[in-house]
This record gives C-alpha cells, structure tokens and sequence, in this order.
C-alpha cells in the first residue's frame, strides 16, 4: 500500500465529517469525507485457472477458513477454475447473512498467500491512498451492512446469499480522513486487537486445562475410579456408586406467578425467569418483578445458597442445564420450571454440581427429557432422583470441587478480562468513527 496521502477533494468531500475523538496531531486536521468503495477500490476478478490453491469460504466472526475444514470437503468441484484469485491485501465480500453481519461479511486476507475464493463473493483491492487497517476496522463495526440492508428487499436466495449486485456494494461510503489519520486509527485499534487475541488465547487455554482436568479427576464412562487422583485418595478404592437421591435432600420447584417485565429490585419480589440457568452458570438477574399482592403471597421456594438449580422444562438444548448457587438471594423466588437441589449432609454439593454440569451429567439429563412437543422438553423429578452416579468419600469430594472451582473462579476472572477488553475497544470505535449522516456540529 502506497504512503500517498488523499485529499479531501480527492475522497469527494461534500459534508463535515468529524468523529467524537481526534488523536492530538489530527485535531486541526481537515474534516473527513465519505468516500464510496468504487473510488477506493478496484475489483478483483483474476480467475485462478490451473493454479494449484486452497479453495476457502468465509465465516462471520472467524474470517477465512479452508473448505475442507468448514464443510469437511473442497467443496469447488469443477467451478475451481473460475474462483476468484484473492492475494495477501485483498479484501473479500462474503453475501451470505449470518447473527453478526445480517446483510454479510467482509474480511482482509493476511498471512495466506494467495487463496482460490467462490465467485459469488465480491473481491476487491484498496488504491493507493487508503488504509488496509482502517477500512477493515470499518467493516467489523458493520458499517457497509447499515447502508445495504436498505437494498435488501428478500431474504437470502437458494444458495443462501443475499441479492446484493455488485454495483450497490460499491456504491457503500465510508467516512474517511487523510491517510495519516486512517494508519493512526487502524494501527490503535490494531493494538487493541492483539490484546483481545492475547486475553482470548488465555482464556481458551485456561477453559481447556479445566476441562481436561475434570475429565481426569473423574471416572469416565464405565470406570470406577478417576485416572488423576490427589496423592492423600490413591489408595482409598473405587467411587461408589449411588443414585443422586442419596447425595441431595430435596428436589423442590417454585410455582408459576404473574410477574413484569423487568428485574427486582433489592426490596422487591421476583420469580427467575428459565434463562436464569444456562450450562454451568447462575445469572440471578434474569427475573422478573412480581408486583400483585396476591402473586405475592403465592411465591414459594426462594433462592439459596449451596444448591444447584436445575431446568426442569427447556427447549431440548437446555434442559437440564443447571448451575450451583453460592449464595442467598431472599427475595428471588423459583418458577415452576427450576428445581432446587438442597444439600444433604455428608455431601458436597459443588460436587454433585460438578458431576451434573460435566458432558457426561449434562448428557444423562438430557436423556431423561421425553415430551410430545419438539421444541419443549421436560424431565420427571422421579427419574432425576434415580440417576446412577460415582461419588468418593466427603473429604475427597471437597478437594476435588475447591480445585475446580479456584480454576472455575480464575477463568471467570479472566474472561471477564477479556469482556473489558472486548467492550473498551467497542468503546473506542464508537468515539474514533462518524457515521456517515452525521455532521460535524
């Protein structure tokens, strides 16, 4: 990419564009001007012909990934040849709708070479004068999607791409400042980048230590004792087998209550909505107010410490799904669809939460989900209390769950690390970006 700086004749100026926040040496700078991606850019259209590439799609929030490890195949067959010729530099236009991008992605290509992409995606290659890093950062805040998903008249064709022609995609702006000013810009953000990817790393790295951990510490399938034990248990024999009503007291749910449509406050009355409980983790303020006297009087079954909810009623991903409470919440109340599971002595119920929050647990209380309903699912309290699990002696149980759970708590630190990260660098967008629209006051 050239070092040739653009005027703001030359990217058309017709409007003040200036954003909430300047790096200091652009703050006498001359306001930005949008500029369409047909001035910016020129097409890529070179076919790969006998070329011997990686044929590669796209995924929304990934980028780039080879065929055959998106769809477990090369999926190009004798449309090969006529895929598009994409080098390291290149950008790629993605028209397939997805959460993230409803109206498609775009992603810069880096660290690949040169690469064989499907035809029906849209390439295209900044002219001198415009940054690489700027306009990527410009398509991850989706701005080419809020100026085409005004074109967009139907949903995606059979082939599952949106009908955008190529020259309504050109014809996206972007709000853009001198060149200096885009390197500035695009190397901060950059920056912000590598630590998200650094905190994320850790983050994964961390969750699969867990996981692999838990899996040790553990009797897999068909086992009687774990293949990783604490050095004080290896000679204290196998877990015994029991059924999940002798290690909790109790399996009671809450009743169904009219309520409203926000959370509870500290002196308020609210039943857990089901959402309340997802694989492994309690999020209390999902409830809802209940303001009625009457529904008041009604509410049973309060939030305690040391018990593990349990969805009794989901949809089929979900139920089952359960988490441990560490704490008393008085005024938060279970509907019908949460049980509590209430401790018995003798057990160590960040234990037992471990084992029914495990792949092996979670899978057990799925099985034991029947209904007629496809898209609703629901579990007898009879044959949750009858399960067949592995338990050791209390001592062991209470070593094995404060392991897990200081891991639990390290990793819960730092993905929230990672979300500050993630929201601070959002943050930074929305101030070092206008939109186009919006003038400069």
């Amino acid at each position: 990419m050239s070092s040739k700086e653009i005027s703001a004749t030359a990217v058309g100026a017709r409007s003040s564009l200036a954003p909430k926040r300047r790096f200091p040496e652009f703050q006498e700078a001359e306001a930005w001007a949008p500029v369409s991606l047909r001035r910016a850019s020129v097409p890529v259209d070179e076919r790969v012909g006998e070329r011997k590439l990686t044929p590669v799609s796209i995924s929304a929030g990934i980028g780039f990934v080879p065929q055959i490890e998106k769809f477990g195949r090369d999926i190009s067959g004798n449309q090969y040849r006529v895929y598009t010729l994409v080098r390291d530099g290149d950008f790629v236009f993605n028209k397939g709708n997805s959460l993230k991008f409803p109206q498609g992605c775009i992603y810069l290509l880096q660290g690949w070479g040169e690469v064989a992409a499907p035809n029906v995606f849209i390439a295209f290659r900044l002219k001198d004068g415009f940054s690489n890093g700027f306009f990527q950062q410009c398509f991850e805040q989706n701005q080419h999607g809020e100026q085409l998903k005004k074109h967009i008249t139907s949903g995606a064709r059979s082939n599952g791409l949106l009908n955008i022609s190529k020259d309504t995609f050109f014809g996206i702006e972007i709000a853009t400042p001198t060149l200096p000013e885009q390197q500035r810009i695009g190397d901060c953000l950059a920056s912000a980048d590598a630590l998200i990817e650094a905190q994320g790393r850790k983050v994964a790295a961390l969750r699969a230590h867990r996981n692999g951990l838990m899996q040790r510490l553990f009797p897999q399938q068909g086992e009687t004792q774990p293949r990783l034990r604490f050095p004080e248990f290896l000679s204290a024999g196998d877990w015994e087998e029991t059924s999940l009503s002798k290690l909790v007291s109790a399996l009671d749910a809450g009743v169904s209550v009219n309520s409203g449509d926000r959370p509870a406050m500290n002196h308020e009355i609210g039943v857990l909505k089901t959402s309340a409980v997802t694989n492994g983790i309690f999020e209390p303020l999902e409830n809802k107010v209940v303001i009625d006297d009457d529904e008041i009087q009604r509410v049973r079954e309060p939030v305690r410490a040391d018990t593990i909810i349990i969805s009794r009623m989901n949809t089929p991903a979900l139920v089952g799904a359960n988490a441990y409470v560490g704490d008393h919440y008085p005024n938060i109340f279970l509907p019908d669809r949460l049980w509590a599971a209430k401790p018995r002595p003798g057990t160590s119920m960040r234990f037992v939460a471990l084992i029914l929050g495990s792949d092996m647990g979670r899978a057990a209380l799925s099985n034991l989900a029947g209904g007629s309903s496809g898209s609703m699912k629901n579990i007898s309290k009879p044959s949750v209390l009858e399960l067949l699990v592995r338990a050791p002696s209390l001592t062991e149980q209470q070593r094995i769950a404060d392991c897990l759970t200081s891991l639990g708590d390290l990793l819960a630190a730092e993905t929230r690390k990672l979300d500050t990260l993630t929201a601070h660098k959002k943050g930074l967008m929305q101030q070092l970006f206008p939109k186009v629209g919006e003038s400069d006051a």
